[in-house]
């Protein structure tokens, strides 16, 4: 356990804060992209968005088993210059350095920096392009890296489990291409028509690669995946729900953007600005929020966010028009999604932190964090595909309905997975260590 447990937390949350920081840029970026390509379809340029979400799913939880088995303060500090490599150990070094009943805390405080990234993440990517275009989101997180390395070699303690096995290259490939296929034909679902045979065979051929990935991990001795983790259910639902509430909350990030740039005609800058306001919201109150979990537990908060979001779609889908209402027709939904990321992403990672063995502190926060960007990607798929390149503005809002539902569903789909939860864990002991 390390003697500096906040200087653990703040410094693992500038992985975080870079990973924030890049996607909300980048997404904010996503319109001016498009004006650069215009003979180029959506579908086709959502790849920007879902190649890096895809890879960065994919190598999460390998990446978290190199940090259990080499050391996650060694991975946090090599993945702090390629930083897709940095948020498994980041959240391992957080859990370990914090005493179990302050793990809601803790982690409260670690979700709200990517928070605090996702606030300023829109409006400084906006006015980087304005400034001089969208390539220069792609520069945004070198000052965080040098900062994380600089201070992270000095401050951060080491652990490790050299027993640790790494996982299979044929496990990683895989979900790789399982996530490629289903990403594929979500995004080409509007062109190729739902019921084509390349988007059913997409589809199907990314439905059935993932189960043959499942076979492979139950039966190697190097999994990507280690299954036995899912026999507790504070483990796997909780994964399903961050697969679920990430979709939404990847959905209703860029749909914001798109909508206000697209139906609304703001500038890219005013867009950033004007979505600012749910993750403020989610950084004042998350600390809060973190606390409160530490005395009730996690699940009647995680029952209450996914009720909150799902209202936040509703109110978007009632209310929302063509006709610009910024404070009386937009704000009133970012509050109420924003209380509900607030309410559920730090608390889902909290149970399942609270669940995990101290041996697999590496690997089990990578899953958590490849279950939330798989989510990220069927997000970016769903959304680019449902809004594709509106036309006439009644064709537009349409368009932007069907993406709204998909905030309502995750909501409440988030909290009926939060249903069977006990949030009063036993504290686990080492997979394999002497009773």
């Amino acid at each position: 356990m390390s003697k500096l447990p906040w200087v653990t937390l703040v410094l693992s949350s500038l992985a975080v804060v870079a990973v924030f920081l890049d996607t909300t840029a980048l997404f904010v970026a996503f319109p001016d992209i498009t004006a650069s390509f215009p003979k180029v379809a959506p579908q086709q340029l959502s790849w920007l968005l879902n190649g890096y979400t895809i890879v960065f799913a994919a190598v999460l939880v390998p990446m978290g088993k190199l940090a259990d088995k080499r050391g996650h303060k060694a991975i946090f500090l090599a993945g702090s210059a390629l930083f897709t490599v940095a948020s498994p150990a980041s959240l391992a070094l957080v859990l370990g350095a914090t005493p179990r009943p302050k793990i809601p805390v803790a982690v409260a405080l670690w979700g709200a920096m990517g928070a605090v990234a996702a606030a300023i993440g829109p409006t400084l990517g906006a006015a980087l392009v304005e400034a001089g275009g969208w390539r220069w989101v792609f520069v945004i997180n070198l000052p965080i890296g040098i900062i994380t390395i600089a201070l992270g070699r000095r401050f951060l303690d080491e652990s490790a489990d050299p027993s640790a096995v790494l996982p299979s290259p044929l496990g990683i490939a895989l979900v790789t291409l399982g996530s490629v296929l289903l990403s594929l034909g979500l995004v080409q679902s509007e062109v190729w028509g739902w019921g084509s045979a390349r988007t059913v065979s997409s589809l199907l051929g990314g439905a059935v690669v993932l189960v043959l990935f499942v076979l492979h991990q139950s039966r190697t001795s190097a999994p990507v995946l280690d299954l036995s983790l899912f026999q507790s259910s504070n483990f796997g639902w909780p994964n399903a729900a961050a697969l679920v509430f990430g979709t939404a909350f990847t959905a209703m990030f860029l749909s914001s953007i798109l909508f206000l740039t697209s139906v609304w005609q703001w500038s890219i800058l005013a867009a950033g600005l004007g979505v600012a306001p749910g993750p403020i919201l989610v950084a004042i109150t998350a600390p809060v929020l973190g606390r409160l979990a530490g005395s009730i537990g996690q699940r009647p908060m995680l029952l209450l966010g996914g009720v909150s979001f799902a209202i936040g779609g509703a109110w978007r889908l009632l209310v929302l028009t063509a006709a610009p209402g910024y404070v009386t027709d937009y704000l009133p939904s970012m509050l109420f999604t924003g209380l509900g990321v607030a309410l559920c992403l730090p608390q889902l990672s909290s149970v399942i932190g609270q669940s995990l063995p101290l041996n697999r502190l590496g690997v089990g926060g990578a899953v958590d964090q490849a279950f939330r960007q798989f989510g990220g990607t069927l997000g970016v798929a769903l959304a680019i595909g449902f809004i594709g390149r509106p036309g006439e503005l009644s064709d537009a809002l349409a368009r932007f309905d069907r993406v709204w539902w998909i905030l309502i569903i995750g909501g409440l789909a988030t909290t009926l997975l939060s249903i069977p939860l006990d949030t009063k864990p036993a504290q686990p002991a080492l997979i394999g260590a002497p009773a």
